[in-house]
């Protein structure tokens, strides 16, 4: 399986839904907290493009916000 990364804060619920989500399929994946830790934010920004989060990464895809659909599609590769 892909190496899975959710780039999060603590107070964000669509994190939140997003490891959770990973959780319910049993899939592992490293939780970098942006918000207290600059250089994983910029590294997040330069693979997304954005600011916001949830910022997944799953293998070589980045995924940008919880998106379910996206998610499953790039955990069955």
């Amino acid at each position: 399986m892909a190496k899975v990364t959710v780039y999060s804060t603590p107070t964000c619920p669509y994190c939140n839904m997003a490891k959770d989500f990973l959780k319910e399929k049993g899939v592992e994946y490293e939780e970098i907290d942006v918000s207290e830790n600059e250089e994983k934010a910029r590294e997040m920004v330069q693979k997304s493009g954005q600011m916001g989060v949830p910022v997944l990464e799953i293998g070589e895809e980045v995924i940008i916000g919880f998106d379910k659909e996206k998610i499953e599609a790039a955990l069955s590769k």
